[in-house]
C-alpha cells in the first residue's frame, strides 16, 4: 500500500518510464488483469468494446482490498468506469474519481499498446 502512495497519476507528458506489462493477447477482452510494477499491483483493463485500454491501482480504497482488476467495467454518460466487485464503488478509469460516493479516488496511469505489448506509463 505504501508503494501506491508513492506512485501518482500521470498523463502522457509526465511519463518517465513505460513499463512493458505483458502481451496484449494475455488480457481478457472487456475485462481486467493484475500486473506488478515494483511493489505495486496495477489493474489493467482491455475495454475492447470501446477499443481502449486503462490502468489503475488494484487497491480499492473503500475496504483496502486488492480487487479492482476483477471489477466490472462499463460506462456512465460516456465515462469509462470500473466497479469494485465487492463494494460496488465505481471509479472513473480516466481520472480515478469515485463516481458514486464521496470516497477517495484511485490512481490511474496512461496505457499504450505497441508491437503487441501493453505499456503502462509511470512518472517515477
Amino acid at each position: 500500500m505504501k508503494e501506491i502512495k508513492m506512485l501518482s497519476t500521470a498523463d502522457d507528458t509526465q511519463v518517465k518510464v513505460w513499463f512493458r506489462a505483458a502481451r496484449a493477447a494475455d488480457f481478457p477482452e472487456n475485462g481486467g488483469a493484475c500486473v506488478r510494477y515494483k511493489d505495486a499491483q496495477i489493474a489493467v483493463f482491455n475495454f475492447s468494446r470501446r477499443s481502449e485500454w486503462y490502468a489503475c491501482q488494484n487497491l480499492c480504497p473503500h475496504k483496502m482490498q486488492m480487487v479492482l482488476s476483477r471489477g466490472i467495467i462499463g460506462s456512465t454518460e460516456g465515462e469509462p468506469k470500473v466497479a469494485c466487485p465487492f463494494h460496488k464503488r465505481t471509479f472513473s478509469l480516466r481520472t480515478g474519481a469515485c463516481m458514486n460516493s464521496a470516497d477517495e479516488g484511485i490512481v490511474t496511469f496512461p496505457v499504450k499498446v505497441e508491437d503487441g505489448y501493453v505499456l503502462i506509463g509511470f512518472a517515477q
